[in-house]
């Protein structure tokens, strides 16, 4: 746990919203199908959304791990677009620091989406990508391979995406 985490603890603000974040991951417990994906994801948005005065969310790992099955190939666009709002929404949060931190957490769902993303989901990715990640610069050269092994098989020749 980082010490600004342990300090954060002692807010009892802080520990209202990360019981408010913990009981909306728990929705997604009682998800059965891919509709109640979307829900879920709902109100995980509404409930990081808050108290935007902390740039550290809580229970961040279980939140990636979230996060990432929404992204599963299997599932339809509408839930991988609801989940990719939902990262735009922690990105907003937490800031260039804690995305560089915590890159390892949320790359590991978005990199490899772009394979096998839907048309309408895929500029929404590369919208992230641009916005997000490509600011952090040499902070993403830890998953810098990553990041470049999920755009390329994404790229057809001709496609709107490949200009960009």
């Amino acid at each position: 746990m980082d010490p600004e985490e342990q300090e954060l603890l002692g807010d009892y603000r802080y520990r209202n919203y990360s019981s408010a974040i913990e009981k909306a991951l728990r929705n997604f417990e009682s998800s059965s199908e891919w509709a109640d994906l979307i829900s879920s994801l709902g109100k995980l948005n509404k409930a990081l959304q808050s108290n935007l005065k902390y740039s550290l969310l809580p229970r961040r790992l279980i939140i990636s791990k979230r996060l990432s099955q929404c992204l599963h190939p299997a599932l339809p666009s509408g839930v991988h677009l609801k989940a990719l709002e939902t990262y735009e929404i922690i990105f907003k949060i937490i800031g260039t620091k804690w995305l560089a931190k915590d890159l390892f957490l949320y790359s590991s769902g978005l990199f490899p989406l772009l394979a096998n993303a839907a048309m309408s989901v895929r500029p929404v990715l590369l919208g992230l990508y641009e916005k997000y990640f490509l600011p952090l610069q040499k902070s993403l050269l830890p998953g810098l391979q990553a990041f470049v092994i999920g755009l390329l098989p994404g790229l057809e020749e001709g496609s709107e995406i490949y200009d960009r």
